[in-house]
């Protein structure tokens, strides 16, 4: 298993939650990390990147101010602190680890991926 999420569960509106993720050195290093995530009957989107220095960051806009995308190059680790979720954030979150440096919101830049962490936010 090259990454592997964790993290999810189930909250309330309004609360937060934190999930890892850790990959092999091979997965990480020299590449942008991003989550993305899919809710029951749609498609597969982009949520947040960073790129490999952790100098850039981006977010979709219904997540821009409630969430933050961090990395440890140390630890191979990428994290997406969640607050104040709301119940359209409920979905399966996946990690991917990108073919280039630099941040992308594009899926198909993305080469692996996570088996997914399921976060449910109930109203």
């Amino acid at each position: 298993v090259q990454l592997q999420a964790s993290g999810g569960g189930l909250v309330q509106a309004g609360g937060s939650l934190r999930l890892s993720c850790v990959a092999s050195r091979r997965t990480f290093s020299n590449n942008a990390m991003g989550w993305f995530r899919q809710a029951p009957g749609k498609e597969r989107e982009f949520v947040a990147t960073i790129d490999w220095k952790h100098t850039s960051t981006y977010y979709t806009d219904s997540v821009k101010g409630r969430f933050t995308i961090a990395r440890d190059n140390a630890k191979n680790t990428v994290s997406l602190q969640m607050n104040s979720l709301k119940p359209e954030d409920t979905a399966v979150y996946y990690c991917a680890a990108a073919r280039t440096s630099v941040t992308t919101t594009r899926r198909a830049d993305y080469r692996y991926w996570g088996q997914g962490t399921q976060v449910t936010v109930s109203s």
